[in-house]
C-alpha cells in the first residue's frame, strides 16, 4: 500500500534530506529532477505502462535493486521516486565520499526506525562498485533480514563489480543512455518550467541548438541540463539560445571510457570484430575512440598483432609484419605521430583476406599434444650426436628432403599413432590457396613410394 507522508509522523523532515527537494540555488539538473513516475522521461522498458519496474513501484513490492547504467540516465532519480511512492525513509549514500562506518550507522537507525514506527528504509548507495568485496558483504545480512531495501547504482557491469551473494539477493535493472529526443524534451521542459526551471526568463532555443545539445549530451540528462544552464547565462532574458551558445557551454565532449572497466573490453571487442569483418571504417572509428579515451597505445598494438595471427593468419603472411612494424613505429615515434602507424595497421588488417585455419590447426595440435604427451619421436627423425645413439638406431633411414625430387622425401614426421593426421587445412582465401596446393602436393609425395616419385640419392643423418 502506498502511504502519504505525514508532516509530523515518521516522514517528518524527509524533504530536507531528499535529493529531489526543490532548491532555487541548486544546479538546474538537480532542480529539474523528476518528482514522480509520471514526470520521468526515458527508460520506457522499465517504467513505461505495464513495465516490470513500474508494476513493482505501483504495487509497493519493490525488492532490493541494482540500477546499472551510464551517468545521467536516471538511476538516482528512480531511487528517490521509489522512496516517495512507497513512503519509505530515503537514505542517500555515496560510496565515493563516505565509508562503511556510515553504512553501519544508517543500518542501525533503520532497524530502530522499523521497531519504533514500522517505517521501512531505502538505503540508496551511489557508485556501489566503489566498495570492495568485503564491504559489499556487510550488506548481506541486513538485506536478507529486510532491515533495509538496498538500491545500488553503478556505471560498471555488476557481473564484475558486485559480489555474487549480493547479486543473488537483488534484481538488476539496466538503464540505457537517454535518446536524443528524450534529452531534447527534457531541455525544452526546463526552459518552460517557471517553478524549477528557467521559465521566468522567457528564453527560447532554436531547433539547431536543441538538436546539437541533445546529440552532444551523449544520453546524459545531467550533462545536457548543465550545458543548457551555462548557455542560458550567455543570453539576455527573452533571448534565443543558438548553436554558438551551446557550443561554448559544452566546450569539449570527453569520451566515456574506463580503461579498466567494461567499456575497455567493449571497445576492444568492437575493434577486433570490425577488423575480422573487413570493415576498415568501423575499425578506424573504434581505434580512434580508444585512443581518444586514453587507452594505452601499446595495448592496442599488441591486440593488432594478435588479430594478424588469429584472424588474417596465412591468408596474408605480410599482415603480421605490418602489425609488428606498427608497434615498433609507435614505440619509436610516440603519440600523436605514431597513432597513424596503428591506423595503417588497422586498415591493412581489415582489408586483408581472412583465415583462422592456422589458429584452428594449432589448437588441434595442442589438444593432440596434451592427449599424447608421451609419444616417442620416430627413430628416423631423431638426432644422433653420439655413437651409442647411432647404434640404437637414432636417425636410421632418415632421408634428406632437399636431395629428393621436388624437395620432399617419402617419409613421415608424426608419431605412429598420429600418422596421416591433418591439423592445418589451408582455406582458399589469399595466399592460403597457394599454400593449400603446395602442402597437398607435399603430402602426396610423402605418401608415394621412393621408386615411383623420387630418385634414391642416399640418406643423410641430418
Amino acid at each position: 500500500m502506498i502511504r502519504e507522508p505525514d508532516l509530523f509522523g515518521p516522514d517528518a523532515g524527509r524533504p530536507a534530506s531528499d535529493p529531489l527537494a526543490s532548491d532555487p540555488t541548486a544546479p538546474l539538473a538537480a532542480r529539474m529532477r523528476p518528482r514522480s513516475i509520471e514526470e520521468f522521461l526515458g527508460q520506457p522498458a522499465l517504467v513505461g505502462e505495464g513495465a516490470a519496474l513500474r508494476e513493482l513501484i505501483e504495487r509497493d513490492r519493490v525488492p532490493s535493486l541494482i540500477f546499472w547504467g551510464p551517468p545521467g540516465c536516471g538511476k538516482t532519480t528512480l531511487a528517490g521516486i521509489i522512496a516517495g511512492r512507497t513512503g519509505a525513509r530515503f537514505e542517500p549514500f555515496s560510496a565515493v565520499t563516505e565509508g562503511i562506518g556510515r553504512v553501519r550507522q544508517l543500518i542501525d537507525q533503520a532497524a530502530e526506525r522499523r521497531r519504533a514506527t514500522g517505517q521501512d528504509t531505502i538505503l540508496f548507495v551511489d557508485e556501489i562498485h566503489r566498495f570492495n568485496k568485503s564491504q559489499q558483504d556487510a550488506f548481506l545480512p541486513h538485506v536478507e533480514a529486510g532491515t533495509i531495501t538496498l538500491i545500488g547504482a553503478t556505471t560498471e557491469n555488476p557481473s564484475f563489480e558486485v559480489v555474487g551473494p549480493l547479486l543473488s539477493r537483488t534484481r538488476v535493472f539496466v538503464l540505457e543512455p537517454l535518446g536524443p529526443d528524450t534529452v531534447e524534451d527534457l531541455s525544452r521542459r526546463a526552459l518552460l518550467d517557471r517553478e524549477r526551471g528557467l521559465g521566468q526568463r522567457g528564453l527560447k532555443i532554436d531547433d539547431e541548438a536543441a538538436r546539437q545539445l541533445a546529440k552532444s549530451a551523449d544520453g546524459d540528462a545531467r550533462r545536457a541540463l548543465n550545458a543548457l544552464e551555462t548557455a542560458a547565462h550567455l543570453v539576455e532574458d527573452r533571448g534565443t539560445i543558438g548553436a554558438q551558445h551551446i557550443e561554448s557551454a559544452l566546450q569539449r565532449r570527453f569520451a566515456r571510457y574506463d580503461k579498466s572497466g567494461e567499456e575497455h573490453y567493449n571497445l576492444i571487442s568492437a575493434l577486433h570484430k570490425a577488423v575480422r569483418g573487413s570493415d576498415a571504417d568501423g575499425a578506424l572509428y573504434w581505434l580512434a575512440r580508444m585512443l581518444d579515451g586514453g587507452e594505452d597505445p601499446m595495448y592496442i598494438a599488441r591486440r593488432l598483432v594478435r588479430m594478424a595471427v588469429e584472424d588474417v593468419g596465412l591468408a596474408d603472411p605480410a599482415a603480421l609484419q605490418v602489425a609488428v612494424a606498427a608497434r615498433d613505429a609507435f614505440h619509436f615515434l610516440g603519440s600523436p605521430e605514431g597513432d597513424l602507424a596503428l591506423a595503417e595497421a588497422c586498415a591493412y588488417l581489415a582489408a586483408a583476406p581472412k583465415s583462422n585455419r592456422l589458429y584452428g590447426g594449432f589448437g588441434a595440435a595442442m589438444r593432440a599434444a596434451r592427449d599424447s604427451p608421451a609419444e616417442p619421436v620416430p627413430l628416423h627423425i631423431r638426432n644422433a650426436p653420439t655413437r651409442l645413439m647411432k647404434d640404437l638406431g637414432y636417425g636410421a633411414g632418415y632421408r634428406y628432403d632437399p636431395e629428393w625430387t621436388g624437395g620432399v622425401a617419402p617419409q613421415t614426421y608424426l608419431p605412429d599413432s598420429l600418422a596421416g593426421h591433418r591439423f592445418y587445412e589451408p582455406g582458399e582465401a589469399g595466399a592460403e590457396a597457394d599454400l593449400a596446393r603446395r602442402l597437398d602436393r607435399a603430402r602426396q609425395m610423402r605418401s608415394a613410394s621412393a621408386g615411383e616419385d623420387s630418385q634414391d640419392a642416399g640418406g643423410g643423418d641430418g
